[in-house]
């Protein structure tokens, strides 16, 4: 079954039906099917909700139909209500493989969801992404843009499955437009996940100037948060903010700062 976790966390998050205690998921979801599996001796640690397993099994059979993942993922979209395009960076399928000092190669959902990310990470690797083309849909957004914003997700787990695939580095690197990046890291910790455990593990300080130094040359711009160290970089302006979003107001206040900022930068 074909899942893809971090467009539906997008997808149910700009639907209003993200389950907000996870951050993924849909919220109220019943486990009808998962308990039935149970039920029958099934080993069900990957715990799929009901709706959100309608959502794996309308995108395995449209693609197994022949739809590419870009228009599986824009007919869910309209689907639940969301008019904002979702592109996948690929529809080539480029899995995420996490090599462990105890269990040696897990996938991605093995590390995350049935270890709980706690294993030891000796090296990470996106299977497939060199060969992996950048979609068109994708293509034409890098090249349409005015601004280029990388959220502050996981650099190694969620922006660096990206920035592996074909040669999107360097249609990013050939914009000449603002390039942001917003720190995940705070008070040295990360706001939730793996990410500072990751880095730790890496040799590197679990800091924002860590996290500016994996984007390096992709970036214009850093966005910290007000608590962190200041610090430089060479080549990137770095501004503090208060990045912490706890509330749905705390991401429309920071938002706007964030495109505020961008507006003066432009202009």
């Amino acid at each position: 079954m074909r899942i893809c976790p971090d467009s539906d966390t997008v997808l149910y998050t700009l639907a209003g039906r993200v389950d907000p205690v996870n951050g993924w998921g849909v919220a109220g979801d019943t486990t009808t099917v998962l308990d039935a599996l149970t039920g029958l001796g099934d080993d069900t640690w990957f715990r799929l909700t009901d709706r959100d397993l309608a959502t794996h099994m309308y995108r395995t059979q449209r693609m197994a139909d022949g739809a590419t993942l870009t228009q599986a993922t824009a007919e869910l979209a309209r689907a639940m209500g969301v008019d904002i395009d979702i592109l996948p960076v690929t529809d080539a399928p480029v899995p995420t493989r996490v090599i462990t000092s105890d269990y040696g190669e897990l996938d991605f959902q093995e590390y995350f969801v049935r270890h709980r990310w706690q294993p030891e990470v000796k090296f990470i690797r996106y299977v497939g992404a060199e060969d992996a083309r950048v979609t068109t849909a994708v293509a034409e957004a890098i090249d349409w843009a005015t601004c280029i914003v990388f959220a502050p997700s996981n650099p190694w787990l969620s922006i660096g499955p990206i920035l592996a695939v074909g040669d999107i580095r360097e249609r990013l690197l050939g914009r000449d437009v603002p390039r942001v990046a917003v720190t995940p890291v705070i008070g040295g910790k990360a706001v939730k996940g793996p990410a500072a455990k990751l880095m730790a593990e890496q040799g590197l300080a679990v800091s924002a100037r860590s996290v500016a130094g994996f984007y390096g040359a992709l970036l214009t711009d850093f966005v910290d948060d007000v608590r962190n160290p200041e610090f430089t970089c060479d080549g990137m302006n770095i501004i503090q903010r208060d990045t912490l979003m706890l509330e749905p107001a705390d991401r429309e206040r920071f938002a706007g700062e964030v495109l505020g900022y961008i507006g003066e930068r432009i202009r």
